[in-house]
């Protein structure tokens, strides 16, 4: 197996609701209204939407309904810019569950959590080096 991640998908509870949430995130898709799945394209891999009940039909898990012990992270290339995706992301109507704030190890990020409590960090590491495409290197 490659070293390497293809697909996220998220389980959400109203679809509608987490799409329109993205795109005011500014994030595009090409599904159509009436699909059951939207995908978007996320830097060099996907990020799904999807039913959290068909989801976890499909993976073969029994849904708790809790977190799920992910967190999802945005790079970005300075603090400025993460404090501008959490003023998106607060407009965009998301819970702030962490401010901006410098870190414990170097750098500087914040957390907000969409409308169905996944996590996002959002963060600046001054010790990777962020691509002009968005690719993370160690």
């Amino acid at each position: 197996m490659e070293q390497r991640v293809s697909l996220v998908t998220l389980g959400v509870a109203d679809l509608a609701r987490s799409r329109s949430f993205y795109e005011a995130l500014g994030w595009k898709t090409g599904a159509s209204p009436a699909d059951d799945v939207v995908f978007f394209q996320a830097g060099g891999m996907i990020v799904a939407l999807w039913g959290r009940q068909q989801l976890a039909e499909d993976t073969a898990v029994e849904d708790s309904g809790g977190w799920g012990g992910i967190t999802l992270a945005h790079n970005e290339r300075s603090p400025a810019e993460v404090d501008a995706v959490i003023e998106e992301a607060r407009a965009a109507g998301a819970t702030i569950a962490r401010e901006p704030a410098a870190t414990f190890w170097g750098g500087y990020s914040a957390v907000f959590l969409d409308p169905d409590g996944h996590a996002w960090e959002i963060a600046h590491n001054p010790h990777w080096t962020l691509g002009a495409d968005g690719s993370v290197t160690l």
